[in-house]
């Protein structure tokens, strides 16, 4: 993994080492806890930093025999950075390997492999060397210009406040708006969060119509604290006819504890979700729409754990098929916005693309996009597989890029390992004759597909 990793060729190389090695970053989907940021969080060692939270390992460390007492339990975090190192020579082929390296070479100079043999002296070099940064030093040290978090929309945005409000604070850190917990209404604790819906907004909460003019009113206040997108996660991509009684009845078994069956929770989710839609192009925000996860798989271990502790895979039913209906919905409410698709199942790349192409105009540039390359499939293999689908089937050059998706503040090297992708790609494309080796035009496609898109598509004053 030296200065040329994963660049094959000399246009390659030129491309990365001319161009996407020096922009910037926006990270516009993440999971970073603002509260970190706003107090400018130091941490007291590396694997408070690599390994709190973050799924990804946890799933390989099991995999790897790691026992769940050096994961998520009560060992020490030196105990858990070595059980972590010991299963990383295993990792061969898989995306952690190459993250976790970039990440110890980039944020503390640290280019030996690491092992269990060496895990004790990586682990102390790092720690000495994390006394002199905090999240927001490692967030310039990567030049990151501005990161969307994903926030409720009950949260009071107390943290974005801060943050904006701190003189000093030259990181834009923007809430996105996540609206799922009222959505998903097929899922534990759907009355309880309406109630809390109800509370911030001061009224009852009746039907389906009333919860879908209380996010309208919540994406108001989200507006007007800097919020530029909407981020719905969905298992399924959802389409049922908007029938209002249907969603209403469906609102009614929910809050009386019951789990409406799928077609009327189907048309309530669509319904809500509409509604949804429309305001945020009145507002100009961007939707980013995640399916296609089955999630907490694992009953005993959820039952231990909760969500998000690396029990989700990937769902052969993603409900693709649904996409063109819910985009008709859209429109015809005169509500279409600037949206992102993802699916996590890699098979449906080629139905996004062809899909988001029936929906583009308006006269703006990629109004309708695929998503990078998503959770299981942001490897070197499901990144050029995603862009070259997208490549065949759509406008390459309008692609808004990369993401971390992630809770860690070292996280950003996933854009280097991006832009490398992407310059390799272009780079075999050139270098095999299928596009031209004319050099200003090759420098503005990389800026923009690793920078520019992302800047302009949202709107990021930076």
């Amino acid at each position: 993994m030296d200065e040329n990793f994963l660049l094959s060729t000399p246009t390659a190389e030129k491309l990365y080492h001319g161009t996407a090695e020096k922009l910037p970053i926006i990270d516009y989907h993440c999971h970073i806890n603002p509260k970190e940021i706003a107090e400018d969080r130091k941490f007291e060692n590396i694997s408070q930093i690599w390994l709190g939270g973050d799924h990804y390992k946890w799933r390989l460390m099991r995999a790897g025999g790691i026992t769940e007492d050096k994961i998520t339990g009560d060992a020490s975090d030196r105990e858990k950075f070595r059980a972590f190192a010991s299963v990383m020579p295993k990792l061969i082929g898989n995306p952690i390997y190459h993250w976790s390296h970039l990440e110890l070479q980039r944020g503390f100079g640290i280019t030996e492999p690491l092992t269990l043999q060496n895990a004790d002296d990586v682990y102390d070099r790092c720690n000495e060397i994390l006394k002199g940064y905090s999240a927001c030093s490692l967030m310039r040290k990567f030049d990151v210009r501005a990161i969307c978090t994903t926030d409720d929309p009950v949260d009071e945005l107390k943290y974005h406040d801060q943050i904006q409000a701190d003189p000093d604070m030259d990181i834009k850190a923007l809430p996105a708006f996540r609206p799922d917990k009222a959505i998903n209404i097929d899922k534990p604790g759907f009355a309880e969060y309406i109630a809390s819906l109800s509370e911030v907004v001061n009224r009852k909460l009746a039907t389906a119509e009333d919860v879908a003019d209380a996010l309208c009113e919540r994406i108001d206040y989200f507006a007007n604290h800097g919020c530029l997108c909407a981020d719905h996660g969905l298992d399924y991509c959802m389409y049922e006819k908007p029938d209002k009684m249907a969603a209403n009845r469906a609102f009614s078994m929910a809050m009386e504890g019951k789990r409406p069956d799928r077609t009327i929770g189907d048309a309530y989710k669509t319904l809500v979700t509409i509604a949804c839609a429309k305001k945020y192009a009145e507002k100009n925000w961007v939707m980013q729409i995640h399916f296609g996860c089955l999630r907490n798989t694992n009953k005993i271990q959820f039952a231990r754990l909760g969500p998000d502790t690396g029990y989700d895979a990937v769902n052969s039913q993603s409900g693709v098929e649904h996409v063109a209906p819910l985009l008709n919905a859209f429109a015809e409410n005169d509500g279409l916005p600037k949206i992102i698709l993802y699916s996590l199942n890699p098979t449906d790349n080629t139905a996004l693309a062809t899909i988001m192409a029936c929906f583009q105009g308006g006269g703006i540039s990629g109004k309708i996009q695929q998503g990078s390359a998503w959770w299981f499939n942001d490897h070197r293999f499901g990144m050029r597989s995603q862009l070259t689908e997208l490549a065949a089937n759509g406008v390459l050059g309008c692609f808004v890029g990369m993401l971390t998706d992630s809770r860690s503040f070292l996280s950003y090297t996933r854009h280097e390992y991006f832009r490398r992708v992407l310059c390799e790609l272009v780079g075999e494309w050139v270098e095999s004759g299928q596009y031209p080796a004319d050099e200003g035009t090759l420098q503005t496609l990389i800026s923009d597909l690793s920078y520019w898109n992302t800047r302009n598509f949202f709107g990021f004053d930076v």
